[in-house]
Parts: C-alpha cells; sequence; structure tokens
C-alpha cells in the first residue's frame, strides 16, 4: 500500500473565495445549476457484502456528459463576471472537461474554444463539437494543447477555464460531497479518485465544512501517482498505459496539492487489475458502467479492504465514458482471473477420433466449450502430435478445476494457460 498521510495544516481560506461565493457555489444557487443532475447516491449492499464496508455510490455518470466535470465547468462560468466572458472561453481538454464545459458554455450563450491534442479520438473531437464548441487540435498531448491554450489567452484576453486547478473549479466539483452528506448525512468516509487533484480538493473542503471529521482518502492509479509524488520528497515513475485515463495526471495542480494536503487523510493507489476488477462488479452487480476513473474509488476498498472494513463508505463513480469494445475485453478477462474462462493447450496425437476424447470428457465435466483451434505447423511436437487450444467456459473456478481433472482422467496432458 502507498499511502501519504495528511500533515494536518489546516488552510484558513483554501479556495481564496469568500464565505458568500463558496455558499453560492454549494448550495447550487444560480438558476444554471438547474441543468446539472442531482444524481442519485444510493446503497451498494452487495458490495458492501463483499468488501465488509457499508458502502454508498453517487452516480454522476448519470450526468448529461456523464462526468462529474459539468459541475466544475459551470461554476468557474457563473462566477465569471459576464463582460469577461463575453470576450469568450478557453480550455485546453481530450476528455470529459472538454464536454461538460461546451455544453454549459453553449446553454450560457458563452463562445467556447477547446484546444485538443491531435491524438484525441475523432468520436471525442465530434462529441465536444457537437455541444457547440469550435475545436483547435494542437499538440501530441495535454501538456502542448495546455501551453497552446495559455498562449491563446495571453493574446485574446478570453478567461482560461483550467481543468481542475482554479477554485471556482475545484469548489464546483465540491457540490458532489454536499449532495452525497445531504442523502447519507452519516457517511463516515469518502474514496475520491485523484488526478489533478480538483474534485477531491472540493469534496474534502466542501465535505469537512459540513462534518469536520469526515475522513477523505484519495486513490491514484498506480502507474500515475502524481499527487504522492507532488507531496513527497521521493519521486516515483509515472507513465504507461492505464485504464483510468481521467486520472493520468503527471502534474497535479498547485492549488489542489496545497488543499490535499492539508484536506485529505490519505492517498493510496490502486493496480490496473484491481480497476478492471472495479468496473466489472459495477456492471454486473449495479448494471452501472464506469470508465476506469469512475472505478477507482470501488478499486481501492477491494484493494485496501483494512482502511474501509466496518466504515460507511461513499464512493463517487466519476464518470462512464468508456469504449465499449474495452469494456467487452475487461469482463472477458475478469471471467479468466475469476477461472470461468479459461484456454486449455491439450497435446493430442494426430488420429482420428481425439477431438471426440477431449469433448466426451469436457461434456462429462459439465464444461461448455467456447472455441477450438489445431496448431499442426507451428509447433516443436513430432509431426505425428499436434496441439488443441481449446477455451472452456465453467460456473466458477472449482468447476474448472473438475473440467482439467476429467480431461486428464482419460489420458490428457493438459496445460492451463496463465490468468
Amino acid at each position: 500500500m502507498d499511502v501519504a498521510v495528511r500533515d494536518n495544516t489546516e488552510i484558513t481560506n483554501p479556495f481564496g473565495l469568500t464565505e458568500a461565493e463558496i455558499e453560492a457555489i454549494a448550495t447550487r444557487q444560480h438558476p444554471a445549476w438547474q441543468n446539472i443532475a442531482e444524481t442519485p447516491c444510493l446503497p451498494a449492499p452487495k458490495l458492501s457484502a463483499l468488501t465488509g464496508a457499508e458502502l454508498f455510490l453517487k452516480f454522476e455518470n448519470q450526468q448529461y456528459t456523464n462526468s462529474f466535470k459539468e459541475r466544475g465547468a459551470l461554476a468557474k462560468l457563473v462566477s465569471t463576471p459576464k463582460e469577461d466572458l463575453a470576450r469568450g472561453i478557453v480550455a485546453a481538454s481530450a476528455g470529459n472537461h472538454a464536454q461538460g464545459l461546451a455544453r454549459h458554455a453553449a446553454l450560457l450563450g458563452v463562445k467556447a474554444t477547446i484546444i485538443m491534442p491531435r491524438r484525441t479520438p475523432s468520436v471525442k473531437v465530434e462529441e465536444t463539437r457537437a455541444l457547440g464548441a469550435e475545436i483547435i487540435l494542437e499538440g501530441d498531448g495535454y501538456d502542448d494543447a495546455s501551453a497552446v491554450a495559455h498562449a491563446r489567452v495571453a493574446e485574446t484576453g478570453e478567461v482560461m477555464v483550467h481543468p481542475f486547478d482554479d477554485p471556482y473549479v475545484a469548489c464546483g466539483q465540491g457540490t458532489v460531497a454536499v449532495e452525497m452528506l445531504k442523502a447519507v448525512p452519516d457517511i463516515d468516509t469518502m474514496v475520491v479518485p485523484i488526478g489533478g487533484g480538483g474534485l477531491i480538493s472540493g469534496v474534502a473542503v466542501l465535505g469537512k465544512r459540513i462534518n469536520p471529521k469526515l475522513k477523505i482518502i484519495g486513490v491514484q492509479a498506480a502507474l500515475y501517482p502524481g499527487m504522492i509524488n507532488a507531496l513527497r520528497t521521493h519521486q516515483r515513475e509515472c507513465g504507461g498505459s492505464t485504464l483510468a485515463e481521467g486520472i493520468a495526471v503527471t502534474n497535479p495542480g498547485k492549488l489542489t496539492r496545497r488543499i490535499v494536503e492539508s484536506y485529505v487523510d490519505e492517498i493510496v493507489t490502486v493496480e490496473e487489475k484491481d480497476l478492471e476488477r472495479a468496473v466489472s462488479l459495477l456492471l454486473n452487480t449495479q448494471k452501472t458502467l464506469a470508465e476506469g476513473a469512475g472505478a477507482a474509488g470501488l478499486a481501492a476498498v477491494l484493494a485496501h479492504r483494512s482502511l474501509f472494513r466496518g466504515r460507511k463508505v461513499g464512493s463517487i463513480i466519476c464518470g462512464g465514458n468508456i469504449d465499449t469494445r474495452l469494456v467487452s475485453g475487461i469482463l472477458m478477462r475478469d471471467l479468466a482471473r475469476q477461472r470461468r474462462l479459461a484456454r486449455l493447450r491439450i497435446e493430442l496425437i494426430d488420429v482420428p477420433g481425439q477431438l471426440s476424447i477431449v469433448s466426451d470428457a469436457i461434456t462429462a465435466a459439465d464444461g461448455n466449450i467456447i472455441d477450438v483451434s489445431y496448431h499442426k505447423i507451428f509447433n516443436d511436437l513430432p509431426a505425428k502430435q499436434t496441439y488443441l487450444d481449446i477455451s472452456v467456459e465453467a460456473i466458477d473456478a472449482e468447476h474448472m478445476d473438475r473440467i482439467v481433472e476429467e480431461l486428464r482422467r482419460v489420458g490428457l496432458n493438459v496445460q492451463l494457460a496463465n490468468y
């Protein structure tokens, strides 16, 4: 477990906003907040039984753009003077921030320009454009796009809307915590994904504003411990392909790291297998689709059970924007890890009747054959022998063991693929 512990130094005015400004955002006073759903915060009894915590889920994947990012974007827009908004707004983003900002800018009649990296998938570009924003493709990644956005703002005087390192944005994201504690006042722990730190900063400040004893636990993908690095003297490597691309941030915000250092109690990391398992569990038990970052809270509860056992835990499904083909692969990989699905390699003599022996043995053990593949050419066996790769479905791991035992009982040499 990799944990960064709060240093207990309080910030008297964490956002640098007036009390009136914080109150206006926290209570959603502006009429435009009616365009953002007060999403459900519901108990998850099946997951509670599995984890040992009393778990409640906040379904931010049910927002119009399927992400919490709309909250911070709107908070920034309604807190900015109209004469400044008249010059237009600019942001750099390849994901949920782009869509949330584009939507609410259009609803408020504000011209929005989004700088997106050139490699942004075309579907995300078109979805953001459809919400009313002008799209400019520049740079190879977020850092490049952000530099272009800042240069543009310096030249044009447009308003920059940072995805996380902005007091209004962070405060707006914190309305998630206000709604959670309104729905379930005795939640004592919140587990929150950390990328740049906007969401957890808002949740921690507004949550502890309501309940000072509320415990805030942050979670990062193990491949991107950016906030942990920012709070520690030693540095861990950041990089790689993560399922939780929404929190794959190397350099968190300056504002947000100050707030996290003071208001967040602990930070844990989760491995990719934990994220995959959480996405699969949310879909199978709660019938809800979460992106990798959206499943990070549950992944943390599963991977670090001692931190949460016996506590009343609120977890935020912060987004649901995930490619359906990726979901399909995650579900199949999870079946393999549970050994409900396995690929067996069976060594056979290349004579008639061998496939029937295999089929009869699997049938006798009540297994189900998914697919079959012969390998007569590309192997190092004697010429009269061959490999058979066969995918088999079972009820559970014990059932898979019975299938393998039956194949071996009839004299077949069976090897299992690694899980």
